[in-house]
């Protein structure tokens, strides 16, 4: 670890939009992290538990799976393009839960929309590029509170390189993420070099900490990059929510012409259910129910 990384900061107030979009544009060329600030969503007082140890995405430092729990949740309207439907605990064992998280859901949804047409003008295309190429029809955004026990409440093992989540990247287009201040996620800008560097992505009060997945980097030719990032073995007992934005299961996701030529893509096109379905399956272990219905 090499101390914290000093992350860009979008500041969604600019009256400069051309300033912005070169902003988010440099962002997501050399970060692939960045803040989002001023960004005028409501702060206030499940598609299924995903139990301790259930995620393994590196086998290298976490062979037995990251010592962490999550619920997924999706739309509020229940609508999911993978046929499965949000679970939800009991009104009077957490009152208001449902209400607050749908509430939040949404505002996240509209952040993120947001969030990629700034990407779409970055990129020199349409700001509407994304739904015209059918990435919103509908959107498969995936809303996740996350907690993360210290050693003691759970078995960490004597493994000192085991960590609270294993490093990977994120597989849809964007994710945006809110924490409770408790440090712990590091990032890993060059993965493949001999000696990887680790740096601390403070929370920032007030703002949301971005990052580019998967999809943007495939449309992008690797110009906007999916950096590899992980939570450390925490020192205290923390919580954070995130969003994964992914594109609907049926869109195509394919290299931009202003990205590369027709003969220098780095990755063929893929429609988005099978990407995703492929590398669930790995992190989990096993055919990813909870996310995909059979006829995916």
């Amino acid at each position: 670890m090499e101390g914290a990384l000093q992350l860009p900061i979008i500041d969604l107030s600019s009256t400069n939009p051309t300033s912005l979009t070169d902003s988010l544009r440099k962002a997501c060329i050399e970060d692939g992290f960045f803040y989002i600030v001023n960004h005028g969503v409501l702060r206030k007082n499940h598609r299924g538990y995903t139990p301790f140890y259930d995620e393994k995405l590196d086998l290298v430092d976490n062979p037995k799976g990251d010592p962490k729990e999550n619920i997924y949740f999706g739309a509020p309207e229940d609508i999911s393009p993978y046929g499965n439907l949000n679970q939800w605990p009991p009104e009077e064992a957490l009152p208001c839960w449902r209400s607050t998280v749908e509430e939040y859901y949404r505002a996240i949804l509209n952040l993120g929309k947001r969030v990629l047409s700034l990407i779409a003008l970055a990129l020199n295309v349409n700001e509407d590029f994304f739904e015209k190429v059918g990435a919103f029809n509908p959107p498969g955004a995936l809303l996740r509170p996350m907690h993360y026990p210290v050693a003691g409440e759970i078995d960490y093992s004597d493994d000192k390189h085991m960590h609270g989540c294993g490093a990977h990247t994120d597989y849809g287009m964007i994710t945006i993420l809110m924490t409770d201040g408790v440090p712990g996620l590091q990032v890993c800008r060059d993965k493949l070099q001999q000696r990887q560097i680790w740096e601390d992505v403070p929370q920032l009060n007030g703002g949301f900490i971005i990052n580019i997945g998967d999809m943007v980097e495939r449309w992008t030719n690797c110009l906007f990059r999916s950096i590899y990032h992980r939570v450390t073995k925490p020192e205290q007992e923390h919580y954070s929510v995130a969003m994964f934005f992914d594109p609907s299961p049926d869109c195509v996701v394919e290299c931009l012409k202003s990205c590369c030529s027709e003969s220098s893509p780095r990755f063929p096109p893929v429609r988005v259910a099978d990407y995703l379905k492929e590398n669930y399956n790995i992190t989990y272990g096993y055919q990813c129910k909870f996310l995909f219905c059979s006829s995916y």
